[in-house]
C-alpha cells in the first residue's frame, strides 16, 4: 500500500480528490439533468402540438374536464365585458413590447369565463386607442383552452390594485373580474379583430428547447476535465521516470 501511494505525490492526490473527481461528477450530473429536461420538453411540445391540431369542440359547461381539454381548440359564444379588461404585462409580438388583453366573457349558457384576446402594443393599452376592436353584441370566439401558471423566481409580483399582471394567477384574475374562480381561460386564435387589435393566436404551443446543446456542453466538459487529469498525471509520471533514470 505504501509503495502504491508513493507513486502519487501530494499534488496529484489533491488534484484528484479535490478538483478532478468532484468536478467530473458535477458535470456529469448537470448533463444528465439536461437530458431529463430535453426529454420533458420534447414530450411537452409534442403533446401541445397534437392537442392544438385536434378537432374543434363547441364548449359547454358539461364539457369542461380541464386535464382532457388543455390545448384543444374550443369555441364559445357570448358577450365581451370590455369594461373589465385586465392586462398581462411583459408580452412581446415580433420583438415589440406590449400586453395581452384578458377580458371576462358572458357566455350564452349563462356563466362567465376569461378570454385572452391577444396582444396589443404598449401605446394601445388604453381601450380608447383601439375602440374598433371592442366588439359589441353576440360574438363567437375560437381558441385554445389553457390553464394558469406559476411564476418563476425572477417573475415580478402581480399588482392587482393597478390591474397589472405578470403571470396568469387565475384565482386572482377571477376575483378581479368579480366572477367565480376559474381553472382555465381561452386563448383566442389569430382571427383578425376590427381595427387590428388585439392580435390573437398568442398561445405558446412549443416551448423553447435548447437542452441538447447543454447536454453536449456539460458532457464535453466532463470528458475534457477527465482528459486533462489523465494527461497531467501521465506527464508527471513520465517526468519522474526520466528523473529517476538520470540519477
Amino acid at each position: 500500500m505504501i509503495l502504491r501511494m508513493n507513486r502519487w505525490n501530494r499534488r496529484d492526490l489533491y488534484w484528484m480528490f479535490l478538483v478532478a473527481i468532484p468536478g467530473i461528477l458535477i458535470l456529469l450530473s448537470l448533463g444528465s439533468w439536461q437530458v431529463q429536461r430535453l426529454l420533458w420538453k420534447t414530450e411537452t411540445n409534442q403533446y401541445r402540438q397534437e392537442r392544438s391540431q385536434s378537432d374543434l369542440i363547441v364548449l359547454t359547461e358539461k364539457d369542461i374536464n380541464i386535464p382532457e381539454m388543455l390545448f384543444r381548440p374550443v369555441q364559445v359564444s357570448g358577450y365581451f365585458l370590455h369594461h373589465q379588461e385586465m392586462f398581462l404585462a411583459a408580452r412581446s409580438y415580433r420583438s415589440n413590447p406590449g400586453y395581452h388583453v384578458i377580458t371576462p366573457f358572458q357566455r350564452s349558457e349563462g356563466d362567465k369565463i376569461l378570454i385572452n384576446r391577444g396582444w396589443v402594443p404598449v401605446d394601445n393599452r388604453n381601450p380608447d386607442t383601439r375602440i374598433n376592436g371592442q366588439t359589441k353584441g353576440l360574438v363567437t370566439v375560437t381558441g385554445l383552452l389553457v390553464s394558469g401558471n406559476t411564476p418563476g423566481w425572477m417573475t415580478p409580483e402581480n399588482r392587482p390594485e393597478e390591474n397589472f399582471w405578470f403571470w396568469l394567477d387565475l384565482p386572482s384574475l377571477s376575483v378581479q373580474a368579480n366572477i367565480p374562480i376559474q381553472e382555465y381561460l381561452i386563448d383566442a386564435d389569430s382571427s383578425p379583430n376590427p381595427g387590428g387589435f388585439p392580435i390573437g393566436g398568442q398561445t405558446r404551443t412549443e416551448l423553447r428547447n435548447e437542452h441538447l446543446q447543454y447536454v453536449v456542453i456539460w458532457y464535453a466538459l466532463a470528458i475534457c476535465l477527465a482528459g486533462i487529469t489523465f494527461l497531467m498525471i501521465r506527464s508527471r509520471k513520465q517526468r519522474r521516470a526520466v528523473e529517476k533514470n538520470d540519477r
